[in-house]
């Protein structure tokens, strides 16, 4: 199972039986994650797009932009944010999703990533920038348990590739207003999945 690489600060949020989900803050100063947060933020080719629900299409309550670790017009910075990550996750990552939430509106609904667009037993990591958000983790069979982990800007999170058989994650939407975050996502894809991009 992959963990992260260092133990000091390190939240244990899921065993390795059903995981594992482990959150370490302070990954990256505060000055660095806000330096890459407003970069990314001006940098980033941001889309807009829509989904199928209860029979109507609705647009997607977040911004997204994917790269391919090979594609030439990969951010530097992300380049550096990949350097940051390999220091403490050891993962052949080939493929960088963004989220912007831009406000207290934007969200994500209950879900697992799909496992056939991961490679087997990779692990994703998700870099927090920005505004702080609760993601909720949850149980998908009896005790549901359910915690509610707060993502501090320069902290990563990982879950394994078998949380996703075991958990569902949402970052919900809030009713106080809450600054913009930006999600780094860094996955290990299929060959396949990357050269259609």
């Amino acid at each position: 199972m992959q963990t992260l690489l260092f133990e000091p600060g390190v939240q244990n949020i899921a065993d390795e039986v059903t995981g594992p989900i482990t959150y370490q803050p302070a990954v990256i100063s505060s000055a660095t994650a806000a330096d890459w947060f407003a970069a990314l933020r001006e940098q980033g080719d941001w889309h807009a797009s829509t989904r199928m629900m209860y029979e109507r299409l609705v647009g997607v309550p977040r911004l997204h932009c994917h790269y391919a670790i090979t594609d030439p017009q990969l951010p530097k910075l992300l380049h550096d944010a990949l350097a940051v990550v390999k220091q403490h996750v050891d993962a052949p990552f080939n493929s960088i999703g963004l989220n912007f939430y831009r406000d207290e509106h934007d969200s994500v609904a209950p879900h697992n990533d799909k496992l056939h667009e991961l490679v087997s037993h990779q692990p994703i990591v998700l870099l927090s920038l920005g505004a702080t958000r609760t993601m909720l983790i949850q149980r998908k069979q009896p005790p549901r348990l359910k915690t509610e982990l707060e993502l501090e800007a320069g902290s990563l999170l990982l879950m394994g590739w078998n949380a996703q058989l075991h958990y569902d994650h949402s970052i919900p939407k809030l009713r106080q207003p809450v600054g913009p975050r930006i999600s780094v996502a860094f996955r290990v894809r299929p060959e396949r999945d990357i050269k259609a991009w």
